[in-house]
């Protein structure tokens, strides 16, 4: 099966979520308020993040199962010594961070008196909810490697959908209290391992026998070192502004920089979707046909991304003013279109990412990451104090910028599109200064439908027929 196929596939897995999201984010906020959703958003950000805990098992347990032979009874044995793992590791995970939660909401966390009960009410559930997720990194990544992307899509949009919608629905019916919410959100996610349980038993184990093997665990435990090291690492630069904000400013503009990030974060849908196909191809092609893929995605995300978002960052204000309020939309949309910027190069980098680790260098991308965290750290702490939640949006597209030129360095692909993606940044920072101005004027509104289209342009001159042609070849040859 090709691999616009499986892209197709992971697009549309990733798209009912996110259109679902824009429905429900403005509606949690009214009906629940700033300060519960900021809290409500910090529980969801951790449960996508506790996969730190599974030592980087599930990503290794993809890479394995996608580099062996589908006849091989060693695919069934990775695949249970990896459940295995997780379900222990996420279990003892859910016990050691506990208490340190407790004390982080209970002492740090600027939160209003009255609601502080039920976050620690909602805790234990939040504890819960660890193994869950550690399981479904290697159910997720078991399906991936098999290239079972249909199942795996269907499967995690309808979880994600549910994840969404059951406590809104919960709260509209009963009550906006976080001791409830948090059991349904956690339920929800429940149903979505079950599913992706019994699809694991049919596409990857097939009939092969349940069994732990110690050499697996090895290969497993030395692949996933390395990958737990950037699981580490990686996870404490996405989730240490929310956590910074939220000690030194509060919970309301933890509200304020999250749902813009959650807005730009949708735009990786595509560069996610390819990278997430290309994976197991990584896994099994030639170290030269790896290369080449790589640089053509990276070169195709560069022209197709940049015109959207730069129509992105010229729309940011006019649609947070009609999707939830002006007051709302004064406080953050700057920070929406500076975050709009990181995640474009960081849609890019996860091309040269996903081929490091499927072909057996995590080490690469976890040193690329440890030599990020502290620059970024302090970069951080400064922008939040002097540009607020600006300031983090700022620090987080900073460290982004870094990250994609080591990992592309160290991949192959940085010489082969330097040009491309600082072409791109030029035009991404003239929107960013056009939207500084009143679009409302027709001179000003001329100025944005001229520099899109330009943008336009450049992405049709940058992909000629020869270009598209061998990408079609490419492509269709994986």
């Amino acid at each position: 099966m090709s691999v616009s196929r499986h892209t197709a596939y992971n697009l549309m897995g990733t798209a009912a979520p996110i259109l679902v999201a824009l429905v429900s984010i403005p509606i949690y906020i009214n009906l629940i308020g700033e300060q519960r959703y900021g809290m409500l958003s910090i529980a969801w950000i951790l449960l996508g993040y506790f996969g730190v805990f599974d030592l980087g098992i599930g990503r290794a347990a993809a890479q394995r199962i996608a580099s062996l032979d589908k006849t091989q009874a060693t695919r069934g044995q990775a695949f249970w010594t990896a459940l295995t793992l997780n379900s222990v590791l996420g279990a003892l995970g859910g016990l050691a961070i506990w208490p340190a939660a407790h004390y982080f909401f209970a002492h740090q966390f600027q939160i209003e008196n009255d609601l502080k009960p039920e976050v620690l009410q909602a805790l234990p559930w939040l504890v819960l909810a660890l193994p869950l997720s550690t399981i479904t990194g290697v159910l997720s990544g078991a399906l991936q490697g098999v290239e079972r992307f249909l199942q795996l899509n269907a499967i995690n949009a309808t979880g994600s959908i549910l994840f969404q919608t059951l406590p809104l629905l919960a709260a509209w019916l009963w009550t906006p209290d976080l001791g409830i919410l948090m059991p349904v959100a956690i339920g929800s996610r429940l149903l979505g391992v079950i599913f992706l349980f019994f699809s694991c038993l049919r596409h990857v184990t097939s009939n092969l026998t349940p069994s732990f093997n110690t050499h697996e665990a090895r290969e497993l435990l030395k692949f996933g070192g390395w990958i737990t090291v950037s699981s580490l690492v990686s996870p404490v630069m996405v989730m240490a502004d929310r956590f910074i904000i939220g000690a030194i400013i509060g919970a309301k503009a933890v509200t304020q920089y999250t749902v813009p990030f959650q807005l730009a974060e949708r735009s990786t849908i595509f560069p996610s979707a390819l990278s997430s196909s290309l994976f197991p191809r990584f896994a099994k092609d030639s170290d030269h046909d790896g290369k080449q893929i790589a640089v053509i995605s990276v070169r195709l995300l560069l022209v197709l991304m940049t015109p959207v978002m730069v129509a992105a960052i010229l729309l940011a204000d006019p649609f947070l003013r009609i999707w939830i309020s002006s007051e709302f939309s004064e406080q953050s949309a700057l920070t929406l279109q500076i975050l709009l910027i990181g995640f474009w190069i960081n849609g890019v980098a996860r091309i040269p990412h996903a081929r490091l680790q499927a072909t057996g260098h995590p080490n690469v991308v976890a040193i690329c990451h440890l030599m990020e965290l502290i620059p970024y750290l302090v970069v951080l702490f400064l922008g939040l104090n002097v540009g607020g939640v600006a300031g983090a949006a700022a620090a987080f597209t900073l460290r982004v910028f870094a990250d994609h030129i080591l990992l592309s360095a160290q991949a192959g692909t940085l010489r082969s599109t330097i040009f491309l993606t600082w072409c791109g940044l030029v035009f991404l920072g003239a929107a960013l200064l056009l939207s500084q101005q009143s679009l409302s004027t027709p001179i000003m509104v001329s100025a944005g439908l001229v520099l899109f289209a330009l943008t336009i342009f450049w992405s049709i001159m940058q992909a000629p027929g020869a270009l598209k042609k061998w990408i079609k070849n490419l492509y269709k040859r994986a």
